[in-house]
């Protein structure tokens, strides 16, 4: 019991120190450093919050990460060998998953985190909170870092204060993870791809190490990431070479990137083929339609599972997945601010795309904006066509909404606001 006890603190006081070591290096940022503090406050309550309002997953992960955490302390070498399996086996306890997991992964991650909390819910909601705290501020700190001009508090609002996101992003949720995981993908790309020659030797371990953590927590999502960055290097490779310099040549090689890598992809195997993906696709609307009758929900009555239907799907599947719920449906409190959320989220697309066409769309290179806007139609167009639960599509699209949101926020009139808030 004490030498668990001294472990505890221990983790813990590292845990501390490496937050501690961290802080000077966002804190002093022009403008958004004075959102550090204020951010994590906000971030800490949304986690009290969370963990008070503790879900029936969050148990789950919890019941279980106990009894591996047990098997840990008393046969590491078992738990070792369970890290690689799809199988816990521990005394009377058994727990079998087929396939990536997310759920189990994330178990096996809390069994490590409970030897610091002793098993408190709180405590590990904390250090995932955290997580996804600090990739959402190094992500603004290396966008700040190379677009000086551009708006720096953007993604604050985008990944630190917009209320779904923060929300969703702490506690003990999977987005915590991902989410985290995704700023840091992206962030740590930036600095490998508009760096020049100043990068460091850290910086590619560390994107694989972050990479795979993403993959870990939702693959498919982490695919459709991964490939529109390989993409935005291809660009960025090609400009330096003197090519694909103009707009239009820049999508051409993102956009035939992507297309070749799906092609390879559904060469490698059949899960990515265009009938078995729709086929897939339809399975999974059906089987949530089912168990969403009685609760807001979307319908597609002529949906196939056909390429030529999901695309006719897709505009729709896109604006649903940004719009709904509306504030009026589902008749409780939380619908009602999740509607007038979307409200506001529309009224910053609108914007952005209005202020696009009039040349006023912010600092961002062109490329970089390219990717992003890829990966966030990608993923609204697929989880609108395969989440009819409004209350489920709310949470699943945190996965994108904090990139479309920074994207959203960088235009002059935009811009224009966020310096009338001192962001």
């Amino acid at each position: 019991m004490i030498l668990n006890l001294l472990l505890a603190l221990c983790l813990n006081a590292g845990l501390l120190w490496l937050f501690w070591q961290w802080l000077p290096r966002v804190r002093p940022l022009p403008v958004v450093g004075r959102w550090v503090l204020p951010t994590l406050a906000l971030k800490l309550l949304a986690t009290i919050l969370s963990v008070w309002l503790i879900s029936e997953d969050a148990r789950y992960f919890m019941l279980w990460s106990g009894r591996m955490t047990d098997q840990l302390r008393h046969a590491p070498h078992q738990w070792l060998m369970m890290l690689l399996q799809d199988e816990f086996h521990w005394g009377q306890w058994k727990l079998v998953f087929h396939g990536l997991s997310n759920t189990f992964f994330l178990i096996k991650l809390l069994s490590v985190l409970n030897l610091a909390s002793g098993g408190n819910a709180l405590l590990n909601g904390c250090y995932l909170s955290l997580f996804s705290f600090v990739g959402g501020w190094e992500l603004v700190r290396q966008l700040q870092r190379y677009w000086p001009a551009a708006t720096p508090g953007a993604g604050v609002v985008a990944f630190l204060i917009w209320p779904t996101v923060v929300y969703w992003t702490s506690g003990l949720t999977k987005e915590s993870l991902l989410v985290g995981s995704g700023a840091l993908v992206l962030a740590l790309v930036i600095h490998l791809g508009y760096s020049g020659r100043q990068r460091h030797a850290w910086a590619i371990p560390a994107l694989v190490a972050v990479g795979l953590l993403h993959f870990k927590m939702r693959y498919f999502f982490a695919v459709v990431l991964f490939g529109t960055l390989v993409g935005l290097a291809g660009v960025l490779v090609l400009h330096r070479l003197g090519a694909a310099r103009s707009r239009i040549g820049q999508t051409i090689v993102l956009v035939g990137i992507l297309l070749s890598g799906a092609w390879a992809a559904s060469e490698v195997s059949p899960v990515f083929r265009a009938n078995k993906f729709t086929s897939q696709l339809q399975r999974n609307y059906s089987d949530l339609l089912k168990s969403s009758r009685t609760r807001p929900h979307l319908e597609y009555p002529d949906l196939r599972p056909t390429t030529e239907s999901v695309m006719q799907h897709t505009p729709v599947a896109v604006f649903n997945t940004l719009s709904r719920p509306w504030p009026w449906e589902g008749g409780t409190v939380l619908y009602v601010v999740a509607g007038l959320e979307n409200l506001a989220l529309l009224v910053l697309v609108v914007v952005a795309g209005w202020a696009g066409a009039w040349g006023k769309a912010g600092q961002l290179p062109f490329g970089l904006v390219l990717a992003l806007l890829l990966y966030c139609v990608i993923l609204a167009a697929l989880l609108g066509l395969t989440t009819p639960n409004l209350g489920t599509l709310n949470r699943y699209r945190v996965t994108f909404l904090p990139f479309l949101l920074l994207l959203a926020l960088q235009n002059d009139y935009a811009a224009r606001l966020l310096r009338r808030l001192r962001l």
